[in-house]
């Protein structure tokens, strides 16, 4: 899929998101976990800093 194809799917889903997160259809941390999804699915630039945060956050919690 090119660029020019997967823009307009992007701004759809994230026009679709921003609407249910809107009408509490959806709470925050759900919204937090569809775009977290997105970005690893994406393999985006920007993945490598948010999988930091994402295992600073989860190295919080002791391993049981």
């Amino acid at each position: 899929m090119t660029e020019n194809a997967a823009f307009p799917l992007v701004l759809v889903f994230g026009i679709i998101t921003v609407l249910l997160v809107r009408s509490r259809d959806v709470r925050w941390w759900q919204a937090v976990l569809v775009a977290l999804f997105g970005v690893y699915i994406g393999q985006t630039p920007v993945l490598f800093t948010i999988h930091g945060l994402v295992a600073w956050f989860l190295s919080l919690f002791p391993n049981s």
